[in-house]
């Protein structure tokens, strides 16, 4: 009788826990179900925040895609809908640039080229190189490949010389392609040789005609001597700035100069020379698209030209779009714009990345350049008359680095938006500024800032399924899936 009793409660406690534990998985399954709601594909968040606390770093909180719903507003993404394909993202390696990272050691060079232009771990990428052709602004003199004493002039190019890139630039730019080959680069003239122009100095003027085929073959000299230095220019532009003839070097040049320059002479040299580089007009600032198209207008220069380049130091970047709807057949690049020594960091992220990063491949540019690569502390080197005020992406101070907001800027998307890589459609939100991608290896990317001033809750919806996330005022980041 007392086995039976103590038999019988057993049975009754087994019971009684079956019960309990069926119902709490029956609650469970009724209630909002989160657990079972936010499975599905993982999202990494990659953020800088304004106040520096995080700078390009990866979350570790988990932020999952799931079913469940709120009342934030939602950033829809589609790639159904595509747009440009992306070249990539950087820096123009000025000639200073490139001497500050020749005069370190060895060792700290290699390791800050690699953390730059690697495509692993933490490196950050960086895919697309501009240089100069000839001396910018940024160089510590200035210089062309064919300098002549006074009175003396060279059509043929016999006296053309790489000599000056060959003892900073080039060694760098070599040391680039060992750690990335596949890394995109387009030269950019400041000014031809003084001998070439209406003032036969290098600070403005203007190229005159009769020297128009000599300076067609100074282009194909450059291109086809980097090609013999195992360097490949994938494009150039006629004229960096072609409309600001004040800084040194420079060079004024009028668009319907630079169709006449192109169509009568650097076209048909490119062609009889069977060079591949691609040939990218203006070059300046969005406030006057009327530049470009006005070229592009012209079927006999158009024939020859890739597409247009800018800056934003006037205009607003939608100006590129109107580019775009003139000429669809034809590219945009975005090549350059500074960040004023000494920096202001949530000031300068967040315009940059909602104009720049945002905003330039929302308008159809297949590149984002940052003006400058390196600069030392006290924002050397430059030419006489050229930028005193230029900040690096990084500062070099002998063997240490200092990162600089542009290093960031470019970051958050050179890291993930790798050449190839396809724009995809995402809704615009007012104080979300976003864009979307797709990349070869078949990731989606997506570029967030927090435009406002305070704390935002958003939600991406991507293929039906949704995650929810937040951004403190002034952050950037970068969502990858």
């Amino acid at each position: 009788m007392l086995n039976l009793s103590f038999t019988k409660k057993i049975l009754h406690r087994t019971l009684m826990v079956s019960l309990i534990f069926t119902g709490l998985v029956a609650c469970k399954k009724e209630s909002s179900g989160d657990e079972e709601q936010t499975t599905g594909a993982e999202v990494a968040l990659w953020l800088t925040t304004p106040e520096q606390s995080s700078l390009f770093e990866l979350q570790d909180s988990s932020i999952t895609f799931g079913t469940s719903s709120n009342q934030f507003q939602t950033i829809e993404v589609d790639d159904a809908q595509t747009f440009q394909s992306m070249d990539g993202f950087g820096y123009t390696l000025t000639g200073g640039s490139a001497m500050l990272l020749h005069q370190m050691a060895p060792q700290e060079r290699a390791a800050i080229l690699q953390e730059l232009f690697g495509t692993d771990g933490n490196n950050i990428g960086v895919s697309y190189l501009r240089v100069s052709i000839g001396a910018s602004d940024l160089d510590p003199e200035v210089f062309s490949y064919n300098d002549l004493p006074a009175g003396q002039t060279d059509e043929m190019m016999e006296h053309f010389d790489l000599s000056p890139d060959k003892k900073y630039l080039i060694p760098v730019l070599k040391e680039i392609l060992a750690i990335n080959p596949d890394i995109l680069i387009m030269g950019s003239p400041w000014s031809p040789p003084t001998w070439m122009k209406t003032n036969n100095s290098s600070i403005g003027g203007s190229l005159k005609p009769e020297y128009y085929d000599a300076y067609a073959r100074y282009f194909v000299k450059y291109i086809e001597g980097m090609t013999a230095e195992g360097i490949i220019l994938d494009a150039i532009t006629v004229q960096n700035e072609p409309l600001h003839p004040g800084n040194n070097p420079s060079l004024l040049m009028q668009a319907q100069d630079q169709a006449i320059f192109i169509k009568q002479s650097l076209g048909p040299a490119f062609k009889a020379a069977n060079l591949s580089t691609k040939i990218v007009i203006y070059d300046h600032n969005a406030d006057r698209p009327d530049y470009p198209i006005s070229i592009l207008d012209d079927p006999e220069a158009k024939q020859y030209i890739d597409g247009s380049a800018f800056h934003l130091y006037g205009g607003t970047i939608d100006a590129l779009s109107k580019v775009h709807e003139a000429h669809p057949d034809k590219h945009l690049y975005f090549t350059e714009q500074w960040i004023g020594a000494p920096g202001n960091f949530a000031g300068d992220v967040r315009w940059h990345l909602k104009n720049l990063i945002i905003g330039a491949p929302r308008n159809w540019s297949r590149t984002v350049l940052e003006w400058n690569l390196a600069a030392d502390p006290q924002q050397k080197p430059h030419t006489p008359g050229g930028c005193t005020q230029c900040l690096g992406a990084i500062t070099i101070d002998g063997n240490t680095i200092t990162r600089n907001p542009a290093y960031y800027i470019i970051a958050h998307a050179s890291k993930f938006v790798r050449p190839g890589s396809v724009r995809v459609q995402s809704n615009e939100l007012k104080e979300l500024p976003n864009v979307a991608y797709k990349t070869p290896d078949g990731k989606t990317v997506l570029i967030v800032l927090n435009d406002s001033e305070y704390r935002q809750r958003f939600n991406i919806r991507h293929h039906g399924k949704v995650v929810a996330t937040k951004l403190n005022a002034g952050a950037v980041g970068t969502y990858v899936w």
